[in-house]
């Protein structure tokens, strides 16, 4: 029997390529990230309403990353490989959108289009994590995320200074009537054709190993284990589906009852729908169909790894400290820090160019901590401690918006924030890598992505009303909720356990 060979070792060349189309796709989501609060109260949103605007965004990251991982490793199209179809259709998609975003004539439109860019942007995204297991060693993970990771930042620094340096260029960042302004105007379209152009060049320059080629290297298609995921499925009851309807069924009564922001009504419907699809996924399991979409990412999120199981909880609370800071980070900054919660004025308008600036700065923390800080802590106290340590510093970094009050001391809180982005993209991702098996390696990263948009959900439906009813008027306090959460994750980290690292 031919016994199988280890894949290439990758040089920085080939590690430079297989995740520069990541600095591209980073860039949009930084342009997303940091302006489109701006650009809802630009076309007349209230600070109250962003919450419900950005529901787009999570959503369809919720229904894109598990269908495209699932469907990328099912996918071979000759010379055109596995998963750099979806890399290219999705860019050329997201740059579309982020053409056609400033000329956006309302809310509904700017809406529209930012569900467009998200889920196009996630199209590109989710096969980009398990392209890094497909093309390298295991010995090679921790620095392929690493590169990854270092590009993310990059990216995010170029798409979040982009409006700050073309209004130093003397561009105009006050559009005459209301509406857009030139700054952010000009930087989606370069955004766009950055993003087009970083990841054709991961799509023309790499090749991705071929079914025979894999097999060679030990990673074979286990049909078995398939059918082991889906007879699993088949053999479960209905209890558990029936309680995820039971508990939409409560949230909405709460909703109702309570009279909170209706936007929470999508919890609800989330709940309920996943309860209904574990139903139709138990059946058709159950009829024998083993190749159903369905069935087998209910099957493999059921059968999720230990490991990752416990690292869920962790990426819950993470994300959901980073989505409030997304949200309303520019409403904080321009109210508290320049003055004014009024989008027309001109001190709104600079707070919203500071904060392209702040995550600038936290964007390019992360790139270089990536590179330097995290392997240098992994080798010394691991990875669990290592993540833990970092959580802790991004809270450090949230709760300083309190104690500060000179805009320019918000770039020392942003060192904190900067440090706990680099270990979020790249620890869990390192410590999963050689834990899940290879032949599932997108749908697994596309279901581990659901605890990352889940909370994103949760912010941008119940952040609103908490807001709202408890803190009205008062932005700066969701720095408080997420220096919170930050803690909680970092306390969740402690069940984490690597293997080889002590207790």
């Amino acid at each position: 029997m031919e016994q199988p060979t280890g894949k290439p070792l990758q040089s920085l060349a080939g590690l430079w390529n297989i995740s520069f189309g990541f600095f591209g796709i980073q860039i949009g989501f930084a342009l997303q990230n940091a302006n489109m609060s701006r650009v809802f109260q630009s076309l007349g949103s209230s600070i109250d309403d962003l919450p419900a605007l950005w529901v787009a965004a999570p959503l369809t990251g919720l229904l894109v990353q598990p269908i495209i991982g699932h469907m990328s490793d099912r996918t071979w199209l000759g010379r055109f490989g596995r998963r750099r179809p979806y890399f290219l259709a999705g860019a050329l998609l997201a740059t579309i959108a982020l053409v056609a975003m400033p000329q956006a004539g309302g809310l509904l439109y700017a809406a529209l289009l930012l569900w467009m860019l998200d889920a196009s942007l996630n199209v590109s995204m989710e096969p980009f994590r398990a392209f890094v297991g497909d093309m390298l060693r295991k010995d090679q993970h921790t620095a392929g995320y690493a590169v990854q990771t270092a590009f993310i930042g990059a990216g995010a620094v170029v798409g979040s200074i982009f409006p700050y340096v073309l209004d130093h260029f003397g561009v105009s960042n006050m559009a005459a009537g209301g509406g857009v302004p030139d700054t952010v105007r000009y930087s989606f379209w370069a955004g766009g054709a950055a993003l087009l152009a970083a990841v054709l060049w991961t799509v023309l320059s790499t090749r991705e190993y071929s079914p025979d080629e894999q097999a060679a290297f030990g990673v074979h298609e286990d049909d078995t284990d398939e059918a082991r995921t889906t007879g699993s499925l088949a053999a479960r009851g209905f209890g558990g589906a029936f309680a995820w309807i039971a508990a939409g069924a409560v949230v909405a009564f709460i909703v109702r009852q309570w009279n909170l922001e209706k936007e929470v009504y999508l919890l609800a419907g989330l709940l309920a729908a996943y309860g209904l699809a574990t139903i139709a996924a138990i059946l058709l399991a159950r009829g024998g169909r083993e190749t159903s979409m369905l069935a087998s990412i209910v099957g493999d999120f059921s059968g999720m790894p230990p490991v990752m199981k416990r690292l869920a909880l962790v990426q819950f609370f993470s994300w959901s400290a980073l989505f409030i800071m997304w949200i309303n980070t520019t409403p904080v900054v321009a109210q508290n820090f320049f003055g004014s919660a009024d989008p027309a004025s001109a001190a709104y308008q600079d707070g919203g160019n500071w904060v392209g600036v702040l995550f600038a700065v936290y964007n390019g923390v992360a790139s270089i901590a990536a590179l330097a800080l995290l392997p240098f802590l992994s080798r010394r106290i691991g990875k669990a401690r290592t993540h833990m340590v970092c959580l802790l510093a991004g809270a450090a970094g949230y709760a300083s918006f309190f104690v500060f009050r000179d805009a320019q001391m918000l770039l020392v809180s942003e060192v904190g924030v900067g440090v706990a982005w680099a270990s979020i993209l790249a620890m869990p991702y390192s410590i999963l890598a050689s834990s899940l098996p290879q032949q599932k390696l997108g749908i697994y990263m596309g279901l581990f992505n659901v605890f990352v948009v889940v909370p994103q959900l949760l912010v941008a439906t119940v952040m609103g009303s908490i807001m709202k009813h408890f803190f009205p008027g008062e932005p700066i306090w969701t720095m408080a909720f997420a220096a919170g959460t930050l803690v909680v994750a970092a306390v969740a980290m402690m069940g984490v356990r690597v293997p080889g690292e002590s207790a």
